[in-house]
């Protein structure tokens, strides 16, 4: 995976910026958003590295994932501590304690408002885990 986002464009003071994620080009989407209110979006995130599903299982596709996650937002300029919310969607209910276990190890300093919802399957069978990803980062001049 690149350092570099892929490309980051600006308008009406909201930015915008892609990484190498397979479907944003194709299903035309940005990995994130940043709001001129500080607000930052971060699109769902999977295993998927380098068009190749990250090997493991649970745990460590979440962890992957939240490493994709992340690095969008330190593309921003912002880190895991500017996380305000989590959203996780697992594929089976069992894989909620590694899930877990994973969310805890990278946001158990900051604590976000975070929600795991099992859904019936993601965009590729070999994926058991997508996560999604709100930041917030005082707008230059407002308060900290």
């Amino acid at each position: 995976m690149s350092d570099a986002p892929k490309h980051t464009y600006e308008s009406d003071g909201v930015r915008r910026i892609a990484s190498d994620g397979l479907w944003e080009d194709a299903y035309g989407y940005s990995r994130a958003v940043q709001l001129p209110t500080g607000v930052v979006l971060v699109s769902g995130c999977t295993s998927v590295v380098d068009g190749r599903i990250a090997e493991g299982g649970p745990y460590e596709q979440a962890v992957t994932a939240f490493g994709v996650g992340v690095k969008a937002l330190n593309d921003l300029g912002l880190g895991a501590e500017h996380v305000v919310r989590t959203r996780m969607y697992v594929t089976h209910a069992g894989d909620a304690d590694d899930v877990g276990r994973a969310h805890k190890e990278v946001f158990g300093a900051v604590r976000p408002a975070a929600t795991m919802v099992v859904v019936a399957g993601l965009i590729d069978p070999s994926l058991v885990v997508e996560i999604e990803l709100e930041a917030f980062r005082a707008p230059s001049g407002g308060p900290a």
